[in-house]
């Protein structure tokens, strides 16, 4: 059984020199709205494959933590039943966080935004405004506009011009986009953190041209009256720069990381790393998901450079476990390793890249989990069966999704809070409507519990059901906002026109700084 543990003890763990996954299991919404500094979110909706993901020892130090609702007792059970062997349930939840006198704080990827403004304020980090970049562009200027989002992001909205290339692709692919070392190049986001770290990645690898942050990103152009382009494809080749340049900034871009703190490792010592028991190990990929589709190493997930800078707790945990970067070019790895370092990770570069990971072994305490396969059903099927009144329609999609379109007389539920249909299941059979395999066998487990008398869910969910002819209902007011505990409303609408939530936004990232305590700025090594 999880042993209770109270703020002030996490607050000193979180600073001593042992590995910790302090894991927020609270829902996307309610994390959002305030969670400790270095809490990583694993929704308890989806534990067990996330905290697999996330903590992949069974034997670290883990704290977990809910809103006072109990909700970490049933994952820390959970999390015991796939292993895990030093399971801690923080007392009172995230109001007992704020009651011991320590900040919550509101956003996602805090640590990381953090950084970003840190940065720009110790470095003076050059920026162009969105008007100024306007008029530079109407005068035919000698410029060129990278956006450092994924391609996805930028296909949404970008600056009218500008050409996609991921920040971790910045360092390898610059050359191709701005081969005049006169022009000027402008680095852009959605807000700061990804201009920021953009631009200073091209200054730091010193490259000819000048290089600007464009200030506030494609909601500072929106926020400035001007349109944005959507729906974009221009952006990088696979091309490379001539041999000998990447020669020069392989040697640069190591050098660099070095001075940071990053350590140059041999397969054979991240093979004792991954034998140890005691240790936390990450091999991430951060070339191209092209490039990782088309082959990485055994055990190594894809973590492209630019987003596991902006956003490290999507793929690790565990605070001070060993995380071990790989590419092929002896580039990106390197520049992005001296920025993790800088965010206090501990962090290498695997010598050889991505070939010399092949041989690698796979961790001895990796915890094992594995979603129960469930009975599935067709639409049409499931549309014959409603008839009969033994039959409940369970949706397990985000909040959001179902208010846009779900089947006629489903009922809305999220695993947390599944416990509260018991009366709606029990004794009937239950099929559930997922995006996620992973989710339906989870919520399948709960709702078992609850008394269902069989529970299987909906082949090929809501897409099958609208294919096949039958009518889907939207509730845009259902669940309730208050039962949307998966949904961030405080960053709602911020790229569709809405002008209050792009403003606060912006002003949420530049007012992180003022909010940390001593051991939340020591969290940093600004070099």
């Amino acid at each position: 059984m999880a042993d209770q543990v109270d703020a002030k003890t996490v607050k000193a763990w979180l600073a001593d020199n042992e590995e910790l996954a302090f894991l927020d299991i609270r829902e996307h919404g309610q994390y959002g709205e305030g969670h400790p500094f270095q809490a990583v979110p694993v929704p308890f909706s989806r534990f067990e494959p996330e905290v697999a993901r996330l903590a992949p020892n069974v034997n670290v130090r883990m704290v977990l933590l809910d809103d006072g609702d109990g909700v970490a007792g049933r994952a820390a059970r959970a999390a015991e039943a796939m292993g895990y062997r030093n399971v801690h349930v923080m007392t009172g939840g995230a109001p007992g966080w704020r009651e011991a006198g320590f900040t919550l704080y509101a956003g996602v990827n805090v640590p990381s935004k953090t950084f970003g403004e840190l940065l720009e304020h110790q470095r003076h980090t050059p920026r162009i405004s969105a008007e100024a970049l306007k008029q530079a562009q109407e005068a035919g200027e000698n410029l060129v506009v990278v956006d450092g989002r994924p391609f996805t992001e930028y296909r949404r909205m970008n600056i009218p011009g500008g050409i996609c290339c991921p920040n971790g692709e910045l360092a390898l692919r610059i050359q191709e986009l701005a081969p005049d070392p006169a022009t000027r190049i402008v680095v852009n986001c959605a807000g700061r953190t990804r201009s920021i770290l953009g631009a200073e990645t091209l200054i730091a690898l010193g490259v000819p041209n000048p290089v600007v942050a464009l200030e506030n990103g494609t909601q500072g152009w929106f926020l400035a009256g001007l349109e944005l382009e959507r729906g974009a494809a221009r952006r990088h080749s696979s091309s490379l720069p001539p041999a000998a340049l990447l020669v020069e900034r392989a040697a640069h871009a190591r050098d660099m990381a070095v001075k940071a703190g990053v350590g140059f490792v041999k397969a054979d010592e991240v093979a004792r790393w991954l034998a140890d028991e005691a240790r936390t190990v990450y091999l991430l990929d951060v070339r191209t998901p092209e490039e990782y589709a088309a082959g990485s190493a055994p055990g190594f997930q894809h973590a492209p450079g630019g987003q596991l800078v902006q956003s490290t707790d999507q793929w690790v945990g565990v605070l001070r476990g060993q995380i071990v970067l790989a590419d092929d070019d002896g580039i990106r790895a390197p520049m992005m390793a001296r920025w993790l370092a800088q965010l206090g990770h501990r962090v290498a570069v695997l010598e050889g890249g991505i070939a010399a990971g092949a041989s690698l072994p796979r961790s001895k305490s990796a915890p094992r989990w594995q979603g129960q396969p469930l009975q599935t059903i067709a639409a049409a099927k499931l549309a014959e069966a409603i008839a009969g009144s033994t039959i409940a329609i369970v949706d397990v999609r985000a909040a959001f999704e179902y208010r846009k379109a779900h089947i006629p007389n489903a009922i809305w539920g999220i695993r947390p809070r599944l416990d509260r249909l018991m009366s709606m299941v029990s004794g009937r059979h239950v099929v559930l409507v997922a995006d996620h395999a992973d989710t339906a066998a989870l919520a399948a487990a709960e709702l078992g519990a609850a008394g269902g008398r069989e529970v299987g869910v909906l082949a090929g969910g809501v897409d099958a059901w609208a294919d096949a002819g039958f009518p889907l209902v939207a509730t845009p007011r259902l669940p309730a906002d208050a039962d949307c505990i998966d949904y961030l409303f405080f960053v709602h609408d911020r790229h569709e026109g809405n002008v209050e939530a792009a403003r606060g936004y912006l002003a949420w990232e530049q007012g992180l700084i003022a909010q940390l305590d001593g051991q939340e700025r020591g969290v940093f090594r600004l070099s």
